[in-house]
């Protein structure tokens, strides 16, 4: 092993010490499940911000963002970040402190919790469905972040992919059971740092070894398309094809997405003061749109480093998911100094991996142990029972989610595309609807929400491959659909009780 290997991986494993050490510190502060699964709501202005952000922001920031600008230009990539950065700014801005003040008022600690309460579904149905939602979708979600570890792993140091890859998923699932949600919150915090440090010293190194700005312009200009926003290509394409309007509004409905995603509201319900999440919001939207314009830019920085010679070219894209880890291996090459900094950018990348994994983890043990276990099957536990039963599901879904895992082919971009479209449709339109619209009842979110998670598969594997105007990103009419539905049932049903409409319009 060379000096070089050496040194990047003690800097790992500084990272992966302090990540346990920081699960260990915090594993005292949990006396209850609502403390395992929410913090105790007491996440600070920056803390939220970052800590939402990075657990939103996982492996797709630095592997499939640039590896798909990198592959494909700019096209694909600039416009899922333009909507992602919009999705961000509005979901803090309209859901954020609603959902803080309502779900304290009604005690809810997950977001099935919240929509059961919020409805007063007395059959339990929509916590079912939204804990069966929020398995499903989440082991693949969570899988594409253990993918992301081992690729690391095995691209820098030809390690293989399946042992590497399930001792990353071991350390996650360490400080994730030992120290619940506030850990995570805290390492995402951290992870988050990480995670812009490495985006910006492998945009400047990348650069500079590529030959300069000028020299990077020239190279991606020399492929047919690929500096457009309106133009479909690849680097292997000999011209470029049209990136029309139904594709650009299926790259923007990613931003529909933030509406329903569990791993980013629970980060809301655990704010400690609602006052304070515009504060958050300002950091957290700033972040977002300098990180993701970064990672675009970086793809493109990659492609000139592959015609410098600096790292070997990539057969499709997602193989080119790994141009951060080659460029930081070629960065250990000039000396022990750079060879460090090297595995601080990787410990980043890992970063980005495990800030949204440790949160979808949490969700997803919160949707088998509190919702369905303690809520709907009626098991009355103790907190300590319950913790226990908490700590025993994230190593349930963690093995489940390895499982999904061994397989390194998987494209990271692809498979969270999918799970995002299915949380966006699910959850999206009736958190919208429960916040904002008073006369949405129970039947219309059951309903809302099985239009929303059934659309998402009839209509990628039965309606999308036909072509055409029907290639759409599956989460755009699932969650018109799900609006739809939700709208049509609440006013053909029963209105809310008195009680209930009383209690929306005291939030």
């Amino acid at each position: 092993m060379t000096t070089a290997s050496i040194c990047i991986l003690i800097s790992i494993a500084v990272y992966l010490a302090g990540m346990i050490f920081i699960g260990y510190r915090n594993s005292r502060g949990n006396s209850s499940s609502a403390d395992f699964y929410l913090g105790g709501r007491k996440l600070g202005p920056i803390v939220t911000a970052m800590s939402t952000e990075a657990s939103d922001m996982s492996a797709y920031l630095l592997m499939g963002v640039p590896g798909l600008a990198l592959f494909c230009g700019v096209a694909e990539a600039s416009w899922t970040a333009i909507g992602l950065a919009a999705g961000t700014y509005l979901n803090w801005l309209i859901v954020a402190k609603r959902l803080r003040l309502y779900s304290e008022k009604l005690g809810a600690i997950t977001v099935p919790d919240y929509l059961s309460h919020r409805f007063r579904d007395g059959s339990k149905l929509i916590e079912s469905i939204g804990a069966l939602v929020i398995i499903i979708f989440f082991v693949p979600y969570t899988a594409s972040a253990f993918v992301a570890c081992g690729k690391l792993f095995n691209s820098m140091f030809g390690w293989d992919y399946l042992p590497t890859m399930l001792v990353s998923a071991v350390v996650i699932v360490a400080y994730c059971t030992m120290g619940g949600f506030m850990a995570a919150s805290i390492t995402s915090l951290i992870q988050s740092l990480m995670m812009s440090f490495a985006l910006v010293v492998i945009l400047v190194f990348g650069i500079h070894s590529a030959g300069g700005w000028a020299s990077v312009l020239e190279n991606a200009r020399a492929v047919p398309g690929y500096l457009d926003l309106f133009a479909s290509t690849s680097i292997q394409a000999s011209s470029a094809g049209s990136y029309g309007a139904i594709a650009i509004v299926s790259t923007l409905a990613w931003g529909l997405g933030y509406f329903g995603m569990p791993h980013v509201l629970i980060h809301f319900m655990a704010a400690n003061d609602e006052k304070m999440l515009s504060t958050s919001r300002r950091i957290a939207s700033v972040w977002v749109i300098v990180s993701l314009s970064v990672a675009v830019i970086i793809g493109i920085v990659g492609y000139g480093m592959v015609n410098a010679g600096v790292i070997e070219g990539f057969a499709d894209s997602s193989e080119a998911e790994s141009v951060i880890v080659r460029a930081a291996a070629a960065m250990s090459r000039n000396g022990v100094f750079f060879a460090v900094i090297a595995g601080v950018i990787l410990a980043g990348i890992l970063s980005a991996t495990m800030s949204t994994a440790d949160v979808q983890l949490l969700a997803a043990a919160s949707g088998i142990t509190h919702n369905l276990l303690t809520d709907v099957f009626g098991v009355k536990l103790s907190d300590k029972q319950n913790l226990l039963i908490a700590r025993c599901g994230v190593i349930g879904v963690a093995v489940i989610a390895a499982f999904f895992a061994r397989d390194p082919s998987s494209s990271i971009f692809r498979v969270v595309s999918f799970a995002w479209a299915g949380f966006g449709a699910t959850f999206g339109p009736i958190m919208l609807f429960s916040l904002f619209w008073k006369r949405c009842n129970a039947a219309g979110a059951i309903a809302g929400m099985l239009t929303g998670g059934v659309s998402i598969f009839l209509w990628k594997y039965l309606v999308r491959p036909l072509g055409g105007v029907w290639d759409i990103y599956e989460l755009l009419p699932a969650f018109l659909l799900a609006s739809l539905a939700i709208v049509v049932v609440s006013l053909c049903t029963k209105a809310p009780e008195k009680e209930i409409v009383a209690e929306f319009e005291s939030v």
